[in-house]
């Protein structure tokens, strides 16, 4: 399955690194930036989500909230966000091993891990904006401010 501008983005609960569940519909009313993204501790990776980090009150208000997610552990990504400071949730799409990345269309057999996806969902949880990139080419954070904006 993949996922498709104009869908509903489909609903899931993951954990975050504090082992707290989060369900993606618990944040309609807001706009969602969905990154996905294949490893923790990795330099692109790592790139990325510090440029989210650098630039949360942009990205993570009162009208936006992040939610990043890889193939990761809650024990890794507890790990990865206290030494990279990260306050956003990231989520453990752990067990069933990608099925979330897979639902979403992102999720690489080949690699075992998801690809650089992001969706970007309106207020009732629509797919308005959608980029999935492969894995050693990172995305632009100056497109999400646009898209957000645009919303």
């Amino acid at each position: 399955m993949t996922v498709e501008v104009g869908q509903p983005a489909p609903d899931f609960e993951l954990v975050d690194q504090a082992r707290r569940p989060v369900r993606l519909s618990e944040y309609r009313g807001k706009k969602v930036v969905l990154v996905f993204y294949p490893f923790a501790f990795s330099s692109v990776c790592g790139g990325e989500l510090c440029v989210i980090r650098d630039n949360v009150g942009e990205l993570q208000n009162a009208d936006v909230q992040v939610l990043t997610v890889s193939v990761d552990s809650v024990q890794v990504h507890r790990a990865w966000a206290q030494a990279q400071g990260f306050d956003y949730p990231l989520l453990a799409d752990f067990w069933p091993h990608g099925a979330v990345a897979e639902t979403y269309g992102v999720f690489s057999a080949e690699i075992g891990a998801a690809l650089r996806g992001t969706f970007i969902l309106d207020r009732e949880g629509v797919v308005r904006w959608k980029v999935v990139n492969a894995v050693p080419n990172a995305r632009d954070l100056e497109t999400y401010r646009q898209v957000l904006a645009d919303l």
